[in-house]
């Protein structure tokens, strides 16, 4: 496995356990989808979760990712985790979404 692929493994099984500390007890690693991708984290319905764990942040093209994921998963919502550089706290990590998503997420709470 590449140094990469094995950054990512971490990182989404730190979120799976960070997850399952806060009472989700469903969440798992996704299987890999090729182009029909659903998020990296199962578990959570109606939201695609994608990990990330990487030395710059490419938001433009993780939020393109996170849209076509969310269609592909027929998602409500999505965030993207990035990883905090210097920290393993998941709690202190990022989570990026689209203005629209996010915009959605606080009509549907009644504000």
């Amino acid at each position: 496995m590449s140094k990469s692929k094995q950054k990512g493994t971490a990182a989404e099984t730190a979120v799976v356990n960070w997850l399952l500390s806060k009472g989700r007890k469903h969440v798992e690693r996704r299987s890999l989808n090729g182009v029909n991708d659903r998020g990296d984290i199962a578990g959570v319905p109606g939201v695609v979760l994608e990990i990330k764990n990487c030395a710059k942040m490419e938001l433009s093209a993780w939020l393109k990712e996170l849209e076509v994921e969310m269609i592909n998963d027929k998602a409500d919502t999505g965030v993207v985790i990035h990883k905090k550089k210097g920290t393993q706290d998941v709690g202190l990590w990022y989570a990026t979404m689209p203005v629209q998503v996010w915009y959605k997420l606080i009509e549907e709470a009644g504000y």
